[in-house]
């Protein structure tokens, strides 16, 4: 009864096996086994093989010097662009002192404080036309022999600073004691001229082209600069500026 039993439990581990084994192709539907692609061995690979051929070198491929030449200059940064030396070191600007305007004697006057200074070639003068202007005057005369008389006068009063007009018109004859740019700086100099005696010169704006003077200062050190703006203090109409030299 026990050998029974054994083989009956053969047999049904058996028949389990082929059924877990084989079962699955029994059951499936025989056009669909039909369908798939067949094996072909040709083109089987072994693993093995695979990793040897993957592990093969490749060829050695030439490659010329003026290639690799190319391709290391690409590989470096380009160099900065270099600034010319005109940008790099671009000139200093002069500064001048300029000082101005002056005529008649002012002009004198100034140019007498300047010479103090032993300046040279950095003093220099430029003159400046204006269309118009103010000047201290005396009338048209009658005749040549009244402006001689009335210049005799001014000399008598220490006034040596004086112009004829000659030019035929209107003020042809007329003494001319002075141009000025303002007519406050006409107006001063005619208070100057009163406390020496003149008492008929008076302040007109002249419609002409007046030309004054500028005194131009090169490289004026401070010393400089603070000695002309102690000579301004005498010369309060005018203009005391530091700029670049043109």
């Amino acid at each position: 009864m026990s050998k029974k039993w054994v083989w009956g439990l053969l047999l049904v581990n058996a028949l389990l096996f082929a059924w877990m084994r084989w079962g699955g192709m029994l059951m499936a539907d025989p056009d669909v086994l039909a369908a798939q692609a067949p094996l072909h061995a040709d083109k089987i690979i072994l693993l093995k093989e695979a990793a040897a051929a993957k592990a093969e070198p490749l060829p050695p491929v030439a490659v010329s010097e003026s290639a690799v030449a190319s391709a290391v200059e690409a590989a470096e940064p380009a160099p900065a662009p270099r600034l010319s030396d005109a940008l790099a070191n671009p000139p200093q600007i002069k500064q001048c002192l300029f000082w101005g305007e002056f005529s008649g004697r002012g002009l004198a006057d100034a140019q007498q404080k300047l010479s103090a200074l032993e300046l040279g070639a950095r003093l220099q003068t430029r003159s400046i036309e204006h269309a118009s202007g103010y000047w201290v005057y005396m009338s048209p005369l009658k005749n040549q022999a009244e402006v001689q008389k009335k210049i005799g006068q001014l000399k008598n009063l220490g006034v040596n600073d004086y112009f004829v007009v000659q030019e035929a018109g209107e003020w042809q004859r007329a003494i001319s004691l002075g141009v000025f740019r303002t007519e406050r700086a006409a107006e001063n100099y005619l208070s100057s001229l009163r406390k020496q005696g003149v008492r008929t010169a008076k302040v007109g704006e002249r419609k002409s082209k007046l030309r004054f003077t500028q005194f131009v200062i090169a490289d004026a050190e401070p010393e400089i600069e603070s000695k002309v703006r102690g000579f301004q203090k005498e010369f309060p109409d005018s203009e005391l500026k530091m700029s670049d030299c043109n």
